[in-house]
């Protein structure tokens, strides 16, 4: 049994949150999970990570950072998430390619079409088996950014302009009106329990339809 669960979301929407508690729930029923996050997840993601939301670095260009994102997803991919979903593993991500689509096509205006080449190629056409998109709207969520680290500490990508926030948060209800069967859009003005529960229901929905020769013991609980 394998599973590939990614959180998606604009600024402050609270989607690390969901993800981590996810991941935490999982845990406790005896599951094989392992949580990570994009940019990122492995020595050499981190030290991209670095580069990329640096507020340093404003003369980066749009071609320039879809590669670093690509390459920073080819070691996690390769490196983390591949070999723990071959071992019959959850893995529960934190961003994932649907991110480039989100801020390197909507937000950036790039070609669509590259993107999902760079992307096949990074990630060996690795596709998430299940999509949570917590949406909020863009003052919202850059109000809880602001509040949560103070302007100073704003990193590069949460410092763009809010138009260019509104195009991401576009493009990601767009993403998921197109795959209707992987993406699960919930309100992330609600309260953080009550999207948690929300997002265990579709889990639990999710394992229950899977093959039961692929299911772990212990789902039957769930």
């Amino acid at each position: 049994m394998s599973l590939f669960i990614t959180f998606e979301g604009p600024e402050g929407s609270g989607k690390s949150t969901q993800a981590r508690l996810l991941a935490e729930w999982l845990r406790e029923q005896g599951l094989n999970v392992l949580f990570t996050r994009e940019p990122g997840g492995t020595p050499i993601g981190d030290r991209v990570r670095q580069i990329l939301l640096s507020p340093d670095h404003t003369d980066l260009t749009p071609e320039a950072e879809v590669l670093l994102f690509s390459a920073s997803r080819a070691q996690l991919v390769r490196q983390v998430i591949l070999p723990h979903l071959e071992q019959g593993g959850i893995v529960v991500c934190d961003r994932y390619a649907d991110s480039t689509y989100a801020y390197q096509g909507y937000g950036r205006g790039l070609d669509m079409d590259t993107l999902r080449y760079i992307t096949r190629f990074a990630t060996r056409g690795l596709v998430p088996d299940l999509t949570f998109l917590i949406d909020v709207p863009v003052q919202e969520g850059l109000r809880r950014k602001q509040a949560g680290t103070g302007a100073d500490d704003w990193n590069r990508m949460e410092a763009e302009v809010q138009a260019y926030h509104e195009r991401v948060r576009q493009g990601y209800l767009e993403l998921a009106a197109q795959e209707p069967d992987r993406w699960v859009v919930l309100n992330g003005l609600e309260p953080i329990e009550a999207l948690q529960a929300q997002i265990r229901d579709h889990v639990i929905r999710k394992l229950k339809h899977m093959p039961v020769a692929t299911q772990h013991p212990t789902r039957v609980s769930l």
